[in-house]
């Protein structure tokens, strides 16, 4: 856990660095955890003696991260309730399959995963919660001028 926690922050720090040059931001955070969970797994798959535990905690909590960013997302008629309901338990499911080798399950935990996201994303076309507040802004000002 030790390496995995040193692992984490060094790709954390790197990611920081980096940003202050890159046209776009990344986080440094979750690009730390992930970072270790992939090169952890990657280091498994290739015969090195890993605790599986411990990537298969920093993919929880990158699932919950994802959850997270596209909650913001999520347009103001969206129930974010149902929204991580659907969304973390496969994710979590997608997990336990990539690290217990069941590939069917985990195209199905993938494909039902990418199916949350594009109901809420895609099909509830409602606008997103910041654009409803300008919108409402913008009604507040124009009512103010007149």
């Amino acid at each position: 856990m030790i390496i995995a926690v040193a692992s984490i922050l060094l790709i954390t720090l790197g990611v920081w660095l980096v940003n202050r040059i890159l046209p776009f931001q990344v986080c440094p955070i979750c690009a730390g955890v992930s970072g270790t969970w992939l090169w952890m797994l990657v280091a498994y798959f290739l015969g090195f003696q890993i605790n599986l535990l411990v990537p298969a905690i920093l993919m929880g909590g990158s699932i919950v991260g994802i959850a997270y960013q596209v909650d913001k997302r999520l347009s103001a008629g969206s129930s974010q309730l149902l929204f991580k309901s659907l969304f973390i338990p496969a994710g979590f499911f997608s997990v336990w399959a990539l690290l217990t080798f069941a590939w069917a399950w985990l195209a199905a935990g993938i494909a039902i995963s990418v199916a949350v996201l594009a109901v809420f994303l895609l099909l509830l076309k409602i606008p997103l919660k910041q654009e409803q507040q300008k919108v409402k802004e913008l009604e507040e000002k124009m009512k103010d001028c007149c």
